[in-house]
């Protein structure tokens, strides 16, 4: 078997410089060491989610105001979460994150931060509990994270990320590679667009099932929103989601 460190006849070395080819060589040496930090978060990740509990997934921007009204939500829905007995996973940083966490920590329960390290998003907002701030450097780990221990999820209005993990959620749940769990879209005039855009467009266009648009919930009170997650669990068990 060929050393990974050696280089190798399958690339394409004579369509590379002699410096891109050994920077080619260099990359394949740290992603061997790229897997055990991968691991590390994984492993790091698990055993805290795993002694929490019940949990919900709260999305939002990191850009929201704290005087602004989906902001105001988010305190709310961290609050009635607590209430209802979950914890409350956000991704740790400011804006929405940090309204969810600021509205559980207020209501004295579990206030998890899910934090990405990147220019814009890189410290733990205040009122997630100290031992319960994880910081990752890889998107694909921290999705898991999101995704594994939360019995439903609420997305408040938000950008690319925000978006990336409704349709993550929704297409694990629509493929079955996770157990169905509750989505909850808060702020029906942000979504609203989106949705018409999924019902007569993607539908429309035959590319998802007729009962796909049934995955997701919207409301603009909090209270139905952790309502909604009440009652499913009223008819499944709660269970971790893979």
């Amino acid at each position: 078997m060929q050393s990974p460190l050696n280089p190798s006849d399958e690339l394409p070395a004579g369509k590379m410089t002699e410096r891109e080819l050994h920077a080619w060589q260099e990359s394949r040496v740290k992603d061997l060491w790229r897997i055990f930090r991968i691991m590390a978060e994984f492993v790091e990740g698990f055993e805290t989610l795993s002694r929490l509990g019940p949990c919900v997934s709260v999305f939002g921007s990191a850009r929201t105001q704290p005087d602004h009204k989906y902001y105001k939500m988010g305190e709310e829905v961290g609050r009635l979460l607590v209430k209802h007995e979950y914890g409350v996973i956000t991704g740790g940083g400011p804006g929405i994150m940090e309204a969810a966490n600021k509205g559980a920590r207020e209501a004295g329960g579990v206030s998890v931060g899910l934090n990405i390290v990147i220019p814009h998003e890189q410290e733990g907002n205040k009122y997630v509990d100290f031992d319960k701030l994880i910081n990752f450097d890889f998107f694909f780990v921290r999705k898991v994270m999101f995704v594994k221990y939360a019995q439903g999820f609420i997305v408040l209005p938000g950008g690319f990320g925000t978006l990336d993990e409704v349709f993550e959620s929704l297409t694990l749940i629509q493929t079955g590679k996770s157990t169905r769990f509750p989505v909850v879209l808060m702020g029906a005039e942000y979504w609203s667009g989106l949705i018409d855009w999924v019902k007569d467009t993607v539908l429309g266009a035959n590319n998802i099932s007729p009962d796909d648009p049934d995955l997701f919930t919207i409301t603009d009170d909090p209270a139905e929103a952790v309502r909604i997650i009440d009652n499913f669990y009223k008819e499944h068990a709660m269970t971790p989601n893979f």
